[in-house]
């Protein structure tokens, strides 16, 4: 009796499996149900996945609590996919969210002694470039990443 290559590596991974005491995936689950010839389930249905339920899932802005957040006081959100920090800035009576700053971007950070040449240049440039956003003050988002990130 021949058995071709995928044959062997199906009977390994099922084999590994069972002794492993693995759960099938999400997949093998529908898969299975269409090859029995049942319809998909339904969202409200006993057997409908939770984690197909999007209505109940949080997003990050649902979890930013505007009136909890203390003024003038930037946080590190790392689980956000673009902006590096977030802070609820507070001038004039008015309260504004602003994120602020690439996420994994290199910033040269506080002047250090003995900085080189190279950061103290990226530094400069930065302030250059958003020189005229920074002077707008607390309600920028250049004025945050200027004052934590560079």
């Amino acid at each position: 009796m021949k058995i071709t290559k995928s044959q062997l590596k199906r009977i390994i991974k099922e084999e590994l499996s069972s002794v492993l005491g693995e759960k099938e995936g999400l997949w093998a689950n529908i898969h299975a149900k269409r090859k029995r010839g049942e319809s998909p389930a339904k969202p409200g249905d006993a057997d409908y996945p939770k984690t197909l339920d999007i209505e109940e899932e949080l997003t990050e802005t649902e979890t930013l609590d505007k009136s909890k957040m203390p003024c003038n006081q930037p946080k590190r959100t790392p689980n956000h996919p673009t902006k590096s920090h977030v802070v609820k800035a507070c001038e004039g009576g008015e309260e504004k969210i602003i994120r602020f700053g690439e996420q994994g971007a290199d910033t040269a950070g506080k002047p250090k002694k003995g900085e080189s040449k190279r950061m103290k240049k990226k530094r400069k440039s930065f302030k250059a470039r958003h020189g005229r956003n920074i002077k707008k003050g607390k309600m920028s988002a250049a004025y945050w990443a200027d004052k934590v990130k560079w």
